[in-house]
This record gives structure tokens, C-alpha cells and sequence, in this order.
């Protein structure tokens, strides 16, 4: 059985004092009821240090929020696997939609990103998903599928189970919309097929979160589908309270 994971994306949100009573309040929590899910937080690079101490010896796991495609060299600006790992970073967030949108991401760049992540050992969190006009249009699985397959032809079939998918239907993130629990089952189990075409045996280990503005009034019911496994949180993650309450849901 996948074991579910909740991996908040604080996006270019907190500062020194903030992260600290976020963490120190979720830590407090976990520290006294545990866990019964895998728990991560992907923050702003400048914060990775703070984080990395603040979370030591906790069960919540470090995570970025991109990544190079580069090694190393004259890449100004940009954060190679090598850096994220001497930090602690177990996971890395790759093609979130705020990524495609506004930095121009292409769907090769996307499956670059996360082969350079499994190189270096890091878990990539590959983000698929489509607009309202795609959606609208009757497009979702043909633009979805695209995204996965890029990556998907880019890495070993026994790299499968290395990986986390998460959907985000761009139309649902921020806007105050949501899928319905039924809405997001039937895109998650057309990308746990494609999975399967890959590697029948892995892509049943493979973790498939819901990033649509999953929020504690709804997580619950979106969480009991069958093949979403978990959440990529957005806002609710810089609330304790609300993060706290997507986990126990979990």
C-alpha cells in the first residue's frame, strides 16, 4: 500500500521569523501524535539553510522548489543538485505549473530536471496539469499525458518508483475552484496507466498527489480516492493549523 505523502510549497513566501513559528508549530504537533504519512516542506532556496537546522532530527522531510539542469558553471541565478543536497534536500519540486507559465519551462526542460534530480539522488515531484481553456476545450488528457510522457522517455523504467507525480490543475490553484474528488480520480488514474506502460510493477509504487488548492475542508474526500495519494500544498502549507489538518486527513 503507497504510503501517503503531504508536501507543502511555501512558493516565494517567509522570512526568518515566519519559518520559524511554522515549523516550530508543526514540529510540536508531530512531535507528540507522530505521523501515520510522509510529511515535506519545499521552501525558498535563500531558506533552505534555516530549514535544514530547524528540522533536524524531525519527521518532516526538506524539499526545493527547482532545480538546474547543469551541474555546475557559469548558470548565474540558478541551484544545482549538488547544492540542494548538501543541504538535506530530499525532494525537489520540477514543472510546477507557476514554472511553465511564467518562466517559459518546456515540457524537455521539465524531464532534464528530473533526470539531473535522480542522478543526484533526490526525489523530483514532476507537476502535470492543465489550464481552464485545455480543459474546457477536452484537451486534459492529451496535454497531461504529454507533460508525463516527456518525462517518462526520459528516464529508466527502473528509475520509475524513484519518482513522485503530482497534478495540478492550473485552473484550480489559487482561483478558489476545485476539482471534485471524481474529477481529479479519473486524471490521476489515467496517469497511474501511463505509469503502468512504463513499468507495470513500479508505477504501482509511484505516489500521485493532488495540488488543486487541497485544503482541510476538502482533503479528506480527496484523499479517499484510490490513486491519490497525497497533496501538494499551496497556501494552506504556511498556515500550522490548516497543514496540520491536510496531514491528519492523511
Amino acid at each position: 500500500m503507497r504510503r501517503k505523502l503531504v508536501a507543502g510549497n511555501w512558493k516565494m513566501n517567509g522570512s526568518l521569523a515566519a519559518n520559524t513559528q511554522l515549523l516550530t508549530e508543526i514540529k510540536s504537533e508531530l512531535g507528540r501524535a507522530g505521523a501515520s504519512c510522509d510529511v515535506a516542506v519545499c521552501v525558498p532556496a535563500p531558506y533552505l539553510a534555516q530549514c535544514q537546522s530547524l528540522l533536524f532530527n524531525t519527521p518532516v522531510a526538506l524539499g526545493a522548489q527547482d532545480v538546474s539542469t547543469h551541474e555546475a558553471g557559469a548558470y548565474t541565478g540558478e541551484v544545482s543538485t549538488g547544492m540542494l543536497s548538501e543541504f538535506a534536500c530530499r525532494y525537489v519540486i520540477v514543472g510546477h505549473s507557476e514554472r511553465r507559465a511564467y518562466f517559459a519551462e518546456s515540457d524537455e526542460l521539465v524531464a532534464q530536471k528530473t533526470a539531473r534530480a535522480l542522478i543526484a539522488g533526490l526525489t523530483p515531484i514532476v507537476c502535470v496539469g492543465e489550464t481552464l481553456a485545455q480543459r474546457e476545450a477536452g484537451q486534459t488528457d492529451a496535454v497531461v499525458g504529454a507533460q508525463l510522457n516527456a518525462v517518462l522517455s526520459s528516464i529508466a523504467a527502473s528509475d520509475l518508483a524513484k519518482i513522485v507525480v503530482a497534478y495540478e490543475p492550473v485552473w484550480a490553484i489559487g482561483t478558489g475552484k476545485t476539482a471534485t474528488p471524481e474529477m481529479a480520480q479519473e486524471v490521476h488514474a489515467m496517469l497511474r496507466k501511463q505509469l503502468r506502460a512504463k513499468n507495470a510493477v513500479a508505477a504501482e509504487e509511484v505516489r500521485i498527489l493532488y495540488g488543486g488548492s487541497m485544503k482541510p475542508e476538502n482533503a479528506k474526500e480527496l484523499l479517499a480516492m484510490s490513486d491519490i495519494d497525497g497533496g501538494l500544498i499551496g497556501g494552506a502549507a504556511l498556515k500550522a493549523v490548516d497543514f496540520l489538518a491536510i496531514i491528519r486527513a492523511a
